[in-house]
């Protein structure tokens, strides 16, 4: 079988049991999972082609492991990424405590940032189907997040796995900001003398 050719690596980031993997097997099979579930070790890969306007844009997606032992791990597969979905829960009927997801989700945006700079920061609130009935379960506010957002320059999408709310909006948009990315640079490079060019493609794009 010949290996698919990627244009863009993502990596999925967040605490343990935040729901990376069913967002990737939400979007990429078009299945959820019931549990019980095995968590991530080290890191599972997945190619995902689709369509922008009239390119076909590949996301490379790898799935990482959220627990905090494999941390050093989870920084050798975030190197290099174009974009990073760092993903949080904000109800109290996980397995987590709705803050300290948020917190590590911030934890990763931190290390982007100093180690990544020209990755791209997509946040994103998972198990939304948990809060629709009861508003009041919601741990981490929607404008706290928001705002955090507009700080560091990222888009925020609450999603669902299970009912598959902005699960595919969340990968649209990547490969959307990508290939905007990619267009823009091409345009800068017309004229510019060879001799000139950066020795990464994507050196001066995609800064946010």
């Amino acid at each position: 079988m010949t290996a698919m050719r990627v244009d863009a690596k993502v990596v999925m980031l967040g605490k343990e049991s935040v729901g990376k993997t069913s967002l990737v097997e939400r979007y990429v099979h078009r299945r959820f999972l019931v549990g019980p579930y095995q968590n991530t070790i080290g890191a599972a890969f997945v190619a995902k082609a689709l369509n922008v306007g009239d390119k076909v844009v590949t996301l490379g997606i790898w799935d990482t492991a959220g627990s905090e032992r494999y941390e050093a791990m989870s920084r050798i597969y975030y190197r290099g990424a174009r974009a990073a979905i760092v993903c949080y829960v904000f109800n109290i009927h996980t397995d987590l405590t709705d803050s300290s997801s948020f917190e590590r989700a911030r934890f990763w945006v931190k290390e982007l940032q100093n180690c990544e700079e020209h990755c791209k920061i997509y946040l994103c609130g998972t198990k939304s189907d948990l809060i629709e009935a009861d508003r009041s379960v919601r741990q981490v506010d929607y404008h706290d997040v928001q705002d955090f957002a507009d700080e560091i320059g990222a888009q925020h999408f609450e999603t669902s796995s299970k009912t598959g709310k902005n699960v595919d909006e969340v990968f649209q948009k990547v490969a959307e900001d990508f290939s905007s990315c990619a267009l823009e640079f091409m345009q800068e490079e017309k004229g510019v003398d060879l001799g000139q060019k950066k020795d990464s493609y994507f050196d001066n794009c995609c800064h946010n």
